[in-house]
Parts: structure tokens; C-alpha cells; sequence
């Protein structure tokens, strides 16, 4: 019977923790050889329940928690208290937590697990991702070309992208790896200045190792991907790698190996049919002096 320790986790959002906790109760329930029905049965539940908590998809409790410790045979004092403290930082508000009002379920979920990825690779057809925006190109597009009459919930928006981007600041930051379409550098999101305030910011953090750019040339366009889409990976060995993509309505969230291995594919044949990163950093040289 499986009566180990937590598996040590880095620092790690309330999401990821969630997701780390439910696999580990999944695999020490499985270890005890008992059903999510009888699980469920146990924390006054069901086995939707203990599914969906051991997939990471709602809090936990602490008394449904030390409750399934000793069904499944964890007796040990000092693991157990390992358990129930990750259980109380899983479920304390992360920083995003502020801007709730203006997120919807999905994309707090997001958040949270971009804040754990320790490798972030993403595709944009239509816009600079939003990991690299600047203040006023963020702007632009929360306005919807106004941002004169951007108002406190617009200005909280661009906030909220702003402080999102501090996780590429932070020790062991993620390495963020971006493919973009070309025709995302010449679409004039804000106006001329704007867009080579966008590029200039571009050629500057494209200095740091831990941030990639290429870019698809128009000759290659649409040939690999039909639209953007973001692959989150995790140092974490709970945590599953993760696309994410956002429609206008929501966000799918995949996880199953066969769509996993049918996006790296995909994002592997980019990196190929894009400029390196060298010829991209040349190519944003060359509209920010024709800019």
C-alpha cells in the first residue's frame, strides 16, 4: 500500500497544486484498490466527485481530505500534516485573484497554470501574444481601437496583462518560446507608433535566452496550423502538458496524449517553416526601419 510523502512541488500556483494533489490522492486510491463510488460514500460524496477532484477540477477540503487519508491507509502523522498543508495553499487566492470580476471561470484557470509552466510554447496569427505586449498595444486592443474612452474595466484588463507578464521576470521564470504569422507585425494595432513601440519591444526581450521568436513568412502562412493555440508543460511530473485554446465563448483545455502529440507536431513543423530566431530578430530590424 502507497503511504509516501507528497511529491515535493517548486513554487507552484493554487492550480497546479490542485492538479498535483488530485493525482497523488488518484494514485494512492488506486493503491488501496478502492472504487471512486466507495471513495465518494466515505466524504458524504460521489464518484463524480472524487473525479473531479482527482483531476484537479474544484477545491478540496480539508476534512474530505484527511478523510480519504485513512481510507486509503496514510496513518502517518507528519504526511498527512504535508497533505493538509498543500490542501491550504491550494486553496488560497492566487494574485490574479483581484481581477476575478473581470475573468471568467476559464480563464482564471489559465492564469493559474501559466503561473506553474515551466515551458510556454504559443502560436498567434492575428496579434503579438500577450505575454510580449506592450502597455499601449494591449491597450489598443482591450479599447477596441479607443482607448480614449478605455474605461476603469478596460485599464484593469491591460493590468491584469501587464502583471502577467512579471512571471518572465521571476527566478526560473518559464521559457517562453512564440511563433507568430507575419502579418501580425504589419497589422497596425494603435497606429504606427504604437506598432514600433511594439517592435522595438520585441528586439529587446528577444535578447533574454529564456524568450524565443520566430516568424512564419507569408509564403508558409496557414500551411501548418489553422489558428493560434498555446501548449503549457510543467516541471512537475503530476502535471500534464496542456493546450489551451480560446474561442470567443470560452477555452478548450487538452490533455490526451493523441491531441498532445498531434499539437507538438504541429508546433514542431512552425519552427521549421518559420524564420530562425536570428533572420525573425533581422526581419522586425527591417519594419521597425520602414516603420
Amino acid at each position: 500500500m502507497v503511504t509516501g510523502e507528497p511529491t515535493p512541488e517548486r513554487e507552484s500556483g493554487p492550480t497546479a497544486l490542485r492538479i498535483v494533489l488530485g493525482a497523488q490522492l488518484r494514485r494512492l486510491r488506486e493503491a488501496a484498490e478502492i472504487s471512486r463510488a466507495d471513495a465518494g460514500y466515505a466524504i458524504r460524496g460521489s464518484e463524480s466527485k472524487i473525479s473531479r477532484m482527482e483531476l484537479g477540477r474544484v477545491g478540496l477540503k480539508e476534512r474530505d481530505v484527511n478523510d480519504l487519508l485513512t481510507m486509503y491507509g496514510v496513518t502517518e502523522d507528519e504526511v498527512r500534516a504535508k497533505f493538509l498543508d498543500m490542501v491550504r495553499r491550494s486553496n488560497s487566492p492566487g494574485w490574479w485573484h483581484r481581477y476575478s470580476d473581470l475573468m471568467p471561470d476559464w480563464f482564471q484557470d489559465y492564469v493559474g497554470l501559466e503561473e506553474a509552466a515551466s515551458r510556454i510554447l504559443t502560436y498567434e496569427t492575428q496579434f503579438i501574444p500577450g505575454l510580449l505586449q506592450t502597455e499601449d498595444y494591449a491597450m489598443a486592443i482591450a479599447s477596441h481601437g479607443r482607448p480614449e474612452l478605455a474605461g476603469p474595466a478596460v485599464k484593469r484588463r491591460v493590468a491584469l496583462r501587464m502583471q502577467r507578464q512579471k512571471i518572465l521576470q521571476r527566478p526560473g521564470a518559464p521559457r517562453l518560446w512564440a511563433v507568430i504569422d507575419e502579418s501580425v507585425l504589419h497589422r497596425p494595432i494603435g497606429g504606427r507608433r504604437v506598432l514600433l513601440a511594439q517592435v522595438e519591444h520585441l528586439l529587446s526581450v528577444t535578447r533574454e535566452s529564456s524568450i524565443t521568436l520566430q516568424v512564419v513568412p507569408y509564403q508558409l502562412s496557414g500551411y501548418a496550423a489553422e489558428g493560434a493555440f498555446t501548449m503549457l508543460r510543467f516541471g512537475e511530473p503530476d502535471l500534464p502538458d496542456i493546450v489551451y485554446l480560446e474561442h470567443l465563448a470560452g477555452a478548450l483545455y487538452l490533455d490526451k496524449l493523441d491531441e498532445l502529440e498531434v499539437y507538438s507536431r504541429v508546433f514542431d513543423r512552425l519552427t521549421v517553416d518559420a524564420e530562425t530566431p536570428d533572420r525573425s530578430r533581422q526581419l522586425l530590424s527591417k519594419i521597425r526601419a520602414d516603420l
